[in-house]
């Protein structure tokens, strides 16, 4: 059978996919996405690459300037005012005066009600968002002011400003036209929703709202933001457009506030080797998540750094290794501590990050240092104590692997480890496992498979270990759906099913009744002790961002915090 050239195919199908897109506009931006989103849906987008649309697409209250890295506001007209009333705080806000939707009505506190309770009903998909503002018990309008409302939160947390204004605003007139959700109150939707759900109108809502069609049409995807969706080709690429008349340039000192390229493009491209293939070919503008070993090459090569410039922020993004604790086979401690001690975290990051990375105990950056536990230290490669760890979890090792009798049945020892395909980040540590599990007797199959099908499995809880990665911010440490046994369930986003009650306490107190930085402090520590020991859900790495970007762009806003540059805010050089 003759072989088929795979760098010549992959040549062909990008040229396919850029030529059968609109004409390239003088100002567009052409930027790489490795995963085509499941939904744009601003309260159920479930990846980096939705989310980095969606906010071209929908604002929030308040927001990070990449600029400065700063909470700054957004569609609000300044950070809200405090007010801490014994077990309640109140947190205030006034819209813009200016802030419009895409028909041109004002932007008011009914859009912000209407969102909480999209965000809180039973019924709906909003699984992320509803444990994020669940300390939101209330909002209170102002009489005098429809742009000004009051949010009643339970207890007081620092990080509760933030929280109260990092989430989309939905248009109410386009989203519930029929004003079936007009008659629920967002007091009502807190503690025991069962009767709720068996109310007609939020039903006939929900039916609605978790169709997929209400994540990708158009008409409905069209929110503060400076952009609209133009072409959504399946596959191939996403296309948004600059508003002509955007609010947003009405503004004064709002620098931040920006939609400056007319169209921004993005290319679904799955395969690295394929993007880095379009990058060199000028057919990108920008591309993010370069493997380390191909960064290296392009920091050699002069013609390329004529054209584009190389940024290797700190980014806030880790990687980490989930081991499905409900398997019996996994089910102790002492297990998943072994297989930990079989990652060899350091070689992972020399040879997949060649040294763009840090060693982490937890999910909390090590450049965070208040909320950081300096006291532990990252797992690292010890065989000896893997099979000491075994021996003590009732593993026998015998001559064609180790074995436990679970059950009253005998099983063998064995890993199958699910990882991204296409990711040779996620590949190399697959291998260094392997290697070193084989080392003392453990058999590792490892599988890449498609994201889609990643998150399937995932949520489905078919699965006895993964490679993924989190990103995160400096800002907010609400853990609470990634770990929290309440969504240990299938379709939850704790798919290790970590958890202990300690854990889940922490995890309560943390996203209700926090009161300062130095308890706060003493619980994430407290948490990363757990993790470190529990060994489900194992922190692995920090990586430094590399990214390449089109020198014929200035204003570019390189930052730590995704997506590491503000893609509205990149501004066409003058030809010299």
């Amino acid at each position: 059978m003759r072989k088929i050239n795979t760098a010549l195919t992959c040549f062909f199908l990008l040229l396919f996919t850029f030529c059968s897109q609109p004409e390239r506009a003088p100002e567009e931006v052409r930027v790489r996405v490795a995963i085509d989103p499941e939904t744009l849906s601003p309260v159920s987008y479930s990846n980096a690459g939705a989310l980095q649309i969606i906010n071209l697409l929908f604002q929030s209250l308040l927001s990070t300037d990449l600029g400065t890295n700063e909470i700054k506001p957004f569609l609000a007209e300044s950070m809200p005012t405090v007010e801490r009333q014994d077990s309640i705080t109140l947190f205030t806000y006034t819209i813009r005066k200016e802030a419009e939707w895409t028909n041109g009505s004002p932007i008011t506190a009914e859009d912000v009600a209407f969102t909480l309770k999209v965000a809180k009903a039973p019924l709906l998909n909003n699984e992320s968002l509803k444990s994020q503002l669940e300390f939101i018990q209330d909002i209170r309008m102002a009489a005098d002011n429809p742009r000004r409302f009051t949010f009643v939160c339970s207890g007081y947390a620092p990080e509760m400003e933030l929280l109260t204004g990092d989430f989309f605003i939905l248009p109410a007139y386009l989203y519930d036209p029929e004003n079936l959700l007009h008659h629920i109150d967002v007091a009502d939707l807190s503690g025991d929703l069962s009767e709720l759900e068996n109310d007609e109108k939020l039903k006939a809502f929900a039916a609605k709202y978790n169709s997929p069609d209400f994540g990708r049409d158009p008409k409905l995807l069209q929110g503060s933001g400076g952009y609209t969706l133009e072409n959504w080709e399946n596959g191939q690429y996403l296309t948004l457009t600059r508003k002509k008349d955007w609010w947003g340039n009405n503004t004064s000192n709002t620098q931040h506030l920006t939609a400056i390229p007319q169209r921004v493009s993005f290319q679904v491209i799955p395969d690295i080797t394929t993007a880095l293939l379009a990058l060199k070919n000028r057919q990108l503008d920008v591309l993010e998540g370069i493997p380390a070993a191909e960064f290296e090459q392009l920091q050699q090569q002069e013609s390329f750094l004529n054209d584009y410039a190389l940024h290797t922020p700190d980014a806030y993004e880790f990687v980490y290794a989930g081991i499905n604790t409900r398997k019996p086979k996994f089910s102790d401690k002492r297990t998943r501590q072994a297989i930990a001690h079989l990652l060899d975290i350091e070689s992972v990051i020399k040879v997949s990050q060649q040294n763009y990375a840090t060693p982490t105990v937890g999910p909390i950056p090590p450049s965070v240092s208040s909320f950081y536990n300096t006291g532990l230290t990252p797992y690292s490669f010890n065989a000896e104590k893997a099979a000491s760890l075994l021996k003590a979890s009732g593993w026998v090792k015998e001559q064609d692997g180790w074995h436990k009798t679970i059950n009253g049945k005998k099983e063998k020892l064995s890993i199958n480890v699910m990882y991204r395909a296409g990711s040779t980040s996620y590949e190399n540590a697959a291998m260094i496992l392997q290697q070193n599990a084989g080392k003392i007797g453990i058999p590792v199959q490892v599988q890449g498979v498609e994201s889609s099908l990643l998150a399937q499995r995932s949520k489905q809880h078919e699965f006895d270990m993964f490679f993924r990665s989190l990103g995160g911010n400096p800002f907010a440490f609400n853990f609470k759906p990634l770990l929290h046994t309440d969504y240990a369930e299938q379709g939850g986003l704790n798919y290790t099913g970590f958890g202990t009650a300690e854990s889940d306490q922490i995890l309560d107190r943390i996203s209700n009744t926090v009161n300062s930085r130095q308890e706060m402090a003493k619980l994430l520590k407290r948490l990363q002790e757990i993790m470190y020991e529990e060994a489900a859900f194992i922190s692995m790495y920090y990586i430094k961002e590399r990214i390449a970007i089109h020198r014929r762009f200035s204003n570019t806003k390189v930052s730590g915090l995704k997506p590491n540059y503000d893609v509205s805010a990149f501004t066409l050089k003058e030809e010299e």
